[in-house]
């Protein structure tokens, strides 16, 4: 298996991602453990607070009743008492504002009505308590047959508890993504400004040499009397070629300028250049309308091109053919460039643009990711893998918006 840089995963992004883990899982389990000790103690002040009012019905005490008084109503767990039929008995803890009702039939005295429960209400609260604990059996007082039951709930102190850690991680994961946000993003920042400038200084130390060179070839053409010759010309070619490639250098970084050119004669300008610098076993045919017109910036839509039939060439064992086809579309230019290559697995028809695919010994599989780059982000375009046949062949189709 190659080795991809770009694709390493970093051992502390597992230890910080474990780290995260482990503190979810014990905060959970933390919070549910006092979440039960919280809940025994308030089944207690329930059994506590029933047990009051079994108290308060079978006292004459004064002293006593004050005394239990005091223990119920401090006890903040909403509960009510029903007998064995569901029949309400009494109730503490609930909304005073929604425990009575006016009862507008029964007139107690002039001016004043009857006050009752509204059984609405506590029908409400006594579904929510059977939902959530089981009711304590407790006998009825004063020698009575049967018992009561004592549903309860859970405080607001409870609830909130149970919720806490849910909002907790919550605030906690969205602060992390924010700042992993941030960091990536000033860390890309950073990391691009580093290869623009690399970019640029490796174009200017391109300059000098390009520069002898060019002056070198006038020397030769002028000693020899080469004008014409073909392999001087070929070396011009070269020499114009590394040129171009210094100042796409150069503007790497810069928002490239994109002017109306025909998308048949830029292609062709290329393959003409390409074609003599690989197998003759390889032919390269260009079919299209020369009218169709697109933006392009030719230095970086050579690029592409190139990047495509360098691509096409290596995927080519022994004897075969590269055809790029220039039809027009819908307000767009249909580029396809086709190979009888040995194909891509159509699993991988979006991985072989990620930077650092590759499936050669050499190099650094960063053609297809900048072609798409390029394309895409330059030249408002797509391309995608149109088409592909392990043994047969592929099609990268690029679309461009047509000028004409």
């Amino acid at each position: 298996m190659l080795f991809n840089p770009y694709q390493q995963k970093k051992t502390w992004k597992y230890l910080l991602f474990a780290f995260a883990v482990v503190i979810v899982c014990g905060s959970l389990f933390y919070t549910n453990y006092l979440a039960k000790n919280i809940a025994k103690s308030e089944r207690t002040r329930a059994q506590v607070w029933a047990m009051s009012m079994k108290q308060v019905l079978a006292s004459d005490d004064n002293d006593f009743l004050n005394y239990v008084f005091a223990v119920r109503d401090s006890s903040q767990v909403p509960a009510i008492i029903t007998d064995e039929r569901g029949e309400f008995i009494s109730s503490k803890g609930l909304d005073s504002t929604k425990t009575f009702i006016q009862d507008i039939g029964e007139v107690v005295e002039p001016g004043k009505k009857k006050l009752q429960y509204d059984p609405r209400y506590f029908e409400a609260e006594l579904a929510t308590m059977k939902s959530q604990h089981e009711p304590i059996k407790m006998p009825i007082p004063m020698g009575g047959k049967g018992y009561w039951l004592v549903y309860y709930q859970d405080s607001p102190l409870l609830t909130q508890l149970k919720y806490f850690p849910y909002v907790q991680l919550s605030v906690i994961a969205i602060f992390l993504l924010l700042a992993y946000a941030v960091f990536s993003s000033s860390r890309r920042s950073e990391q691009n400004q580093v290869w623009v400038g690399l970019a640029k200084e490796t174009a200017h130390q391109l300059g000098t040499p390009i520069s002898s060179l060019m002056a070198w070839i006038e020397l030769l053409k002028d000693k020899f009397n080469a004008e014409e010759d073909q392999l001087i010309l070929e070396m011009e070619n070269d020499v114009q070629r590394l040129e171009i490639v210094a100042d796409r250098f150069s503007k790497i970084g810069s928002k490239p300028q994109l002017v109306p050119h025909s998308v048949y004669n830029a292609v062709q300008e290329f393959v003409d250049y390409f074609r003599i610098r690989v197998s003759d076993k390889i032919n390269f045919e260009v079919h299209g309308d020369p009218e169709l017109l697109a933006g392009l910036n030719i230095p970086l839509f050579d690029w592409v091109i190139e990047n495509l039939l360098k691509n096409a060439v290596n995927a080519i064992t022994g004897p075969g053919s590269i055809t790029v086809e220039i039809s027009p579309g819908k307000k767009q230019v249909i580029i396809d460039v086709t190979d009888t290559g040995k194909g891509i697995p159509r699993s991988k028809f979006a991985t072989v643009f990620q930077p650092g695919y590759t499936t050669r010994k050499r190099g650094w599989g960063l053609g297809l990711s900048l072609t798409k780059r390029i394309i895409e982000n330059y030249h408002e375009g797509q391309i995608f893998v149109r088409d592909s046949e392990l043994g047969k062949g592929t099609t990268f189709r690029i679309l461009l918006k047509s000028l004409n």
